[in-house]
């Protein structure tokens, strides 16, 4: 199947009290045989905190741990020594756990929410050493663009180690942008807020796509739309 929406209303919804959850893939409590990855991605979750609320620190590894920061102010903490931030909207995260580490995500704000997007991606090799890097990124940055934010190249981006990449976009209405995709890779889009066509199908706030045996990907703006596209290999 070249492009597979899942609507808003059949993603995971988790209500925590201090946090809510939106789980795309099989995670913690919620399984679902039909959504476990998307080839080296592993987890995709939206998540909010309430003013002040921390996720208390836990431990993984041989995870590639990817964070975006949507709205309110975000803040990290781990035992490794990496940068806390607190990190704005619009910024990037990653933090390898490699040979293992803990961390929390947190509400720098003791007023306004915080809502983020994480997305765990499967290194390129196990035992890696753990580390932190992030980058600030303005709403310019990615209007009527794709923004590569996190890359396994590197450069302007945020480095994964793994062959991935992450870009956001900010489109104003009647804008279009287009992704190139190479052979056997997919896309995985998510709107995160707004009206869009994506490849013939319509999207709106919410709406997830799994893209695949397409040489690209183009998105119009129907109104103003906040995206975050995942490219990943899938073999």
């Amino acid at each position: 199947m070249a492009i597979k929406v899942r609507r808003d209303k059949e993603i995971s919804d988790v209500e925590g009290g201090w946090f809510r959850a939106r789980w795309h893939f099989s995670f913690d409590t919620y399984y679902d045989p039909e959504y476990t990855s998307f080839g080296t991605m592993r987890v995709f979750n939206d998540d909010r905190l309430i003013p002040g609320a921390i996720w208390p620190l836990h431990p993984h590894r041989d995870i590639e741990g990817l964070t975006y920061v949507v709205e309110g102010s975000f803040r990290h903490e781990d035992n490794v020594g990496g940068a806390p931030g607190p990190l704005p909207a619009g910024s990037v995260q990653r933090m390898t756990l490699g040979s293992g580490a803990w961390h929390s995500e947190q509400n720098a704000s003791e007023t306004e929410p915080m809502r983020f997007i994480q997305i765990w991606i499967m290194p390129n090799e196990r035992g890696l050493e753990p580390g932190v890097e992030q980058k600030v990124f303005t709403a310019a940055d990615r209007t009527d663009r794709m923004l590569k934010a996190i890359s396994g190249d590197g450069g302007a981006a945020v480095r994964v180690h793994q062959d991935a990449h992450v870009f956001v976009s900010r489109l104003n209405e009647g804008a279009s942008v287009e992704q190139e995709l190479g052979r056997e890779r997919g896309a995985y889009l998510y709107v995160i807020e707004g009206d869009v066509d994506a490849n013939g199908e319509q999207m709106q706030t919410g709406d997830a796509a799994q893209i695949t045996d397409q040489s690209s990907v183009r998105v119009s703006a129907n109104d103003v739309s906040e995206l975050i596209l995942v490219d990943v290999a899938l073999r």
